[in-house]
């Protein structure tokens, strides 16, 4: 069974619920270590006093933060839990919104709340199906590991879900970071008819089940093919640019191949 990587409470009005705090996704990443090339040498990292050049134990390290050239605040562990909200420890609804609202590039990340023990699963039970008959998500602030975080909690399933969310000065704007904008008028026509026809031709169910890394499956293929000592398969190089006169042939020949596509699948 996974472990919980928080605990604390829900709170809404009056209503306090103990809980527990899930990750609801794994990673799959095939992870390396590092060697000197040539050798079977590990490269090891140590937290290393930089004056002294000794090795120093976890417990021996504390927090700095640079207030002005070459000068520190030196802040303890003990102090940043003493001024988290609610000392860490809860979860505390401010509001219920519509959560079709909340644009998705404020979502971080999910997790999976659940009730801390069997006797508080009927308050648990009530905060979900409250917001699933109203189709609404709590919006709430926490601190985890020394961080304070912005969440929208939601039903799913029966279960409640957290989705930690970006705080509105973390979103960047698209003309603050594009180097190229789009420039013109935006196409009308033969060719966004055309383009709306792609669209609707290879439109479909939202299926998460059909999707999958296939990069880490040719990762771990990699690993398994220098291991027996074989040729390594290049993979083709993706197709160029599409040019602006040649956009309309390209949009019929999408079309005609996508609806050969759903014929022979149906």
């Amino acid at each position: 069974m996974a472990r919980a990587i928080w605990s604390g409470s829900v709170s809404f009005g009056l209503v306090n619920i103990p809980v527990e705090l899930y990750s609801a996704t794994q990673d799959h990443t095939v992870h390396f270590n590092q060697f000197q090339r040539g050798t079977s040498d590990r490269i090891r990292y140590k937290r290393v006093n930089e004056r002294t050049g000794r090795e120093v134990p976890y417990d021996k390290i504390v927090k700095g933060h640079e207030v002005d050239s070459g000068e520190y605040v030196i802040v303890e562990p003990e102090e940043l839990d003493d001024i988290a909200p609610g000392r860490s420890r809860t979860l505390d609804i401010e509001a219920f919104v519509d959560l079709d609202e909340i644009d998705p590039v404020y979502f971080q990340k999910t997790y999976w709340l659940g009730p801390a023990k069997e006797e508080f699963s009927r308050p648990y039970l009530l905060l979900a199906q409250a917001m699933k008959k109203t189709n609404r998500a709590g919006i709430a602030l926490f601190v985890m590991r020394g961080k304070q975080y912005l969440t929208a909690l939601k039903e799913e399933n029966g279960f409640l879900a957290v989705h930690t969310l970006f705080f509105a000065d973390e979103i960047r704007k698209p003309k603050d970071v594009l180097d190229v904008a789009p420039q013109g008028k935006a196409p009308r026509g033969k060719e966004l008819d055309m383009a709306v026809s792609l669209v609707e031709s290879m439109s479909d169910d939202w299926r998460p089940k059909d999707y999958r890394d296939t990069y880490t499956a040719k990762v771990n293929k990699l690993i398994k093919a220098k291991q027996k000592g074989k040729e390594v398969v290049v993979e083709a190089e993706p197709a160029g640019a599409t040019e602006a006169i040649d956009l309309m042939e390209a949009l019929q020949r999408s079309v005609e191949a996508s609806k050969k596509k759903r014929k022979k699948a149906s």
